[in-house]
């Protein structure tokens, strides 16, 4: 897929595209600050704590909106569990340490419960994404993952045989997604043109193809304030 949208945005921009892939959000922040990179596709915690750092370029839009949330999820054996003070003593994974729906979320949680978020869990681990702690969580290495909702439903399409072993138990409010950003240092022009492409993509053939395999209606203009419920999250755990 990766491939054919880099044939396909070089076809619009008539301009080389490289694709650059890391396995952690710290890594993409780096190459970001390290200024190598131009644009990324981040999630709300590492868009909010570059700052002035970056722009928002754009944001996708799924199910009709630009929004997802983190959903809890444990074992499908599992029937008893409802909220996350329901696994304490347990194993649980986590996302990603610069993941919203992966790791600021069940945390928060956990604070607003007064639930010590060290100790609460017998033990936690990182998986690194969101599709290895679905994973993780329907081999039964953890008893408990939250994870990225729009990760989650797309998986299901794909592999529901795997996605059936785990089960939703709580369903978060929902935040923007996650964004496409541009360096500061981006010209206004290439950050236009960039955009145009985005927001243009479900208008012809070859992007509403591209579109449907990454599971997303399009890509829309977004506003810092779709981000304030995850800034005011990071500000009481202290990640801000």
């Amino acid at each position: 897929m990766l491939a054919e949208w880099k044939i396909y945005l070089e076809s619009k921009l008539k301009r080389p595209v490289v694709f650059v892939q890391r396995d952690s959000y710290r890594e993409t922040m780096d190459l970001i600050q390290k200024e190598t990179l131009d644009f990324a596709w981040l999630c709300d915690y590492p868009y909010l704590a570059l700052g002035d750092e970056v722009r928002l370029l754009s944001v996708a839009s799924y199910k009709g909106k630009p929004a997802y949330q983190s959903y809890l999820i444990v074992p499908s054996s599992d029937t008893q569990s409802k909220t996350i003070t329901d696994l304490e003593g347990k194993v649980f994974a986590y996302a990603d340490p610069h993941s919203n729906t992966g790791y600021v979320v069940p945390r928060y949680l956990l604070k607003k419960a007064n639930k010590d978020t060290n100790s609460f869990f017998r033990r936690t681990f990182f998986t690194w994404s969101h599709h290895k702690a679905i994973q993780a969580v329907a081999s039964g290495l953890a008893q408990g993952a939250a994870i990225d909702s729009y990760v989650w439903e797309t998986l299901q399409r794909v592999n529901p045989a795997l996605v059936a072993k785990t089960r939703v138990v709580w369903k978060s409010p929902e935040y923007g997604f996650p964004p496409i950003v541009a360096h500061r240092q981006v010209g206004s022009k290439d950050f236009a043109e960039f955009q145009a492409v985005l927001f243009n993509m479900h208008r012809d053939p070859a992007g509403r193809a591209l579109l449907e395999k990454l599971n997303l209606d399009g890509f829309v203009a977004g506003s810092p304030r779709m981000y304030q419920n995850v800034a005011e999250m990071m500000r009481v755990l202290g990640d801000s």
